[in-house]
């Protein structure tokens, strides 16, 4: 496979890949029946975080280009809010975003977006890739310490948030019980050694570095939101409409890669090269951190998308009432036919 390696302005990342070709099939009408390698290039808006590695497996081993695709690996420098806009506007193809007030608020305004799978979640158990971390400096010792205390977030509409209200919550408290503090993930370390928060959200590898240095240490189990959906993948939706086997394609090259890694491929050292290289690691970083875990079958836990849902509608950080509908722009329909190209073994079938 021939792929071009990211350049790197800043902490952007861009990844171009290979342009396929074969041929077009037809229907029994006799019109013809776009497949993959018909349809447009696909821009994906991904994180530069191991959360991602699947799409960067699905790139650098080929399973796109064997799916028939034209993708290129956009890294985004913004929030989640920026992917939801880029991808609703037809900017950007499709994209990795947590779930938040901005993918709500987006869905029930009609935005043009379309949920395919799930990217990833917080394990059921073992290290906690997004934990609740304490300053060193301060005299927090243990998450019922927090009432009255100074907590960073990245923002008011996101997991962050999210996160920390569960940490509270498991303690007795909740956010109306601490004073929050916007800051942003590379700003986690500064703050949390010059003592301006008692403690942070916080996400690998920052965490792991932050409590390294001792600088930090982390309050609580995991046990808290273990199994917490984090992000989803979402396609622009007249893309999906317009060309729905290469969503599917997509979709099923990015299942095998996370069947791969769910069978031992972070064990792999080529693996570890390639997750390294696009979250700018060095691969002994990324072998020590906390994960996140991806459902190999990228299925969503709808029940717990509810409640982060009713989550913001109680911080009233929606704009809307009632439900925003977010289940009805889930496309089950391309999950369930890329399942069954990814079990077939056979992604070129997708040209075919």
């Amino acid at each position: 496979m021939t792929s071009r390696r990211r350049a790197l302005a800043g902490t952007a990342l861009v990844l171009a890949s290979a342009l396929l070709v074969t041929a077009c099939g037809s229907s029994g009408s006799g019109e013809a029946t776009e497949t993959a390698e018909d349809a447009p290039k696909i821009t994906f808006l991904y994180s530069p975080y191991a959360d991602y590695a699947p799409f960067f497996l699905a790139e650098e081993n080929g399973y796109f280009e064997d799916a028939g695709l034209d993708v290129e690996l956009v890294a985004k420098g913004g929030s989640s809010g920026e992917t939801y806009q880029q991808v609703s506007t037809g900017n950007i193809t499709a994209g990795g975003a947590t779930w938040g007030a901005g993918l709500f608020n987006a869905t029930k305004a009609g935005a043009s977006l379309s949920v395919i799978a799930s990217v990833s979640r917080i394990p059921e158990s073992g290290a906690n890739p997004s934990p609740l971390i304490a300053s060193d400096a301060s005299d927090v010792e243990d998450a019922a310490d927090l009432k009255g205390k100074k907590i960073g977030i990245p923002g008011d509409g996101g997991f962050g948030i999210y996160s920390v209200a569960l940490a509270l919550e498991s303690a007795g408290l909740s956010v109306d019980d601490v004073e929050l503090v916007n800051l942003s993930p590379g700003d986690i370390p500064a703050a949390l050694a010059n003592g301006s928060v008692d403690a942070s959200w916080s996400i690998e590898p920052i965490s792991s570095a932050v409590i390294a240095q001792g600088i930090a240490h982390e309050l609580l189990p995991i046990d808290y939101q273990a199994g917490v959906e984090l992000g989803a993948m979402v396609f622009n939706t007249e893309y999906v409409e317009k060309h729905p086997a290469a969503v599917t394609a997509f979709t099923a090259a990015y299942l095998k890669a996370v069947n791969e890694l769910e069978d031992g491929g972070w064990d792999d050292p080529a693996t570890q090269e390639i997750i390294a290289e696009y979250t700018d690691l060095p691969v002994e970083t990324l072998t020590s951190i906390a994960l996140t875990t991806q459902d190999p079958s990228g299925a969503i836990d709808w029940e717990d998308v509810a409640r982060q849902e009713q989550f913001f509608r109680d911080r009233d950080a929606l704009e809307f009432d009632g439900d925003s509908g977010i289940e009805d722009i889930y496309r089950a329909d391309i999950l369930k036919d890329a399942i069954a190209l990814q079990e077939s073994g056979d992604l070129a079938s997708s040209k075919k």
